[in-house]
């Protein structure tokens, strides 16, 4: 195994290699044990770190507020699809969602104990009065017996407030339908990851911009709330990181450190409780 690990290295990544592996692994009589499968494993981590560039996925281009915006400039607001996929795109940004979440795979694929709808929303409010929307999401990856997330009002034309307002007056989907349903003309339709996608592309190509990715949001939502100087750790819990994978973004944008490594401190001075342990 070691030697086919070593051959294979520079040339995969390590992903593909790791299923390699372990096919191979599956279709013999022998199993790494103890040691050795610590030692292969050991050789797996190496391997990948070899990789060559081109056997690697691209990272998704992220998404800012500025692309919102100019999404908005080129959709017609007052035509049902596009004030469906409007509203999606802001509620999925600023509740740092990920798309499948606010999204069905298919049109018949709905089901009301898994998909968001409209009876899944309310408005809460601390006691100083500050307002969110909460949504329930029914059931998640994460957790299969749901969890919420949310937003508030933002200034400027990507206020998911509005669009969401916009969407619900145009499409006016049922409580118990999916939240994005649209207004097709053969009747109410749910909004797919594919119809999504294929709308936001179709955008990007008249903005002379790169096809956007799903992903791309809930990793550029992590990073503006992480501009805005909100905590790391609150930003963790706004975006559901399970783990400090998202720190990894954090070592092209220097200026989201910034505020905490001036002369003069500039964030309040309990904040450095939230900050990240070194690596």
């Amino acid at each position: 195994m070691l030697t086919f690990i070593s051959i294979c290295a520079n040339s995969y990544s390590g992903k593909m290699l790791a299923f390699q592996c372990h096919s191979l692994m599956a279709r013999s009589t022998w199993s790494s044990m103890g040691d050795e499968f610590s030692r292969d494993e050991r050789a797996l981590d190496g391997a990948t770190i070899l990789a060559l560039p081109k056997s690697k996925k691209p990272k998704c281009k992220p998404l800012t507020i500025t692309t919102i915006t100019a999404i908005a400039g080129r959709l017609d607001l007052s035509q049902p699809l596009n004030s469906a996929v409007y509203a999606c795109l802001t509620t999925t940004f600023y509740s740092a969602a990920q798309l499948g979440e606010f999204t069905i795979p298919s049109l018949k694929a709905f089901d009301p104990s898994q998909h968001v709808k409209l009876s899944d929303i309310r408005r809460d409010q601390d006691q100083h009065g500050h307002q969110v929307i909460v949504f329930h999401l029914p059931h998640t990856k994460s957790s299969p017996l749901g969890e919420d997330v949310y937003w508030s009002y933002q200034h400027g034309p990507s206020d998911p407030q509005a669009a969401l307002h916009n969407h619900l007056t145009i499409n006016y989907p049922p409580n118990n339908k999916a939240l994005f349903s649209w207004r097709y003309p053969q009747g109410l339709r749910p909004f797919t990851h594919t119809e999504f996608l294929k709308q936001i592309k179709a955008v990007a190509a008249k903005l002379g911009m790169e096809s956007l990715k799903g992903h791309g949001i809930h990793i550029r939502a992590t990073l503006e709330y992480l501009l805005q100087g909100i905590p790391f750790n609150v930003v963790k819990s706004i975006g559901r990181w399970s783990s400090e994978a998202f720190l990894i973004y954090l070592g092209q944008h220097a200026i989201i450190i910034a505020p905490y490594i001036q002369g003069t401190p500039i964030m309040e001075a309990f904040t450095h409780y939230t900050m990240p342990p070194p690596h």
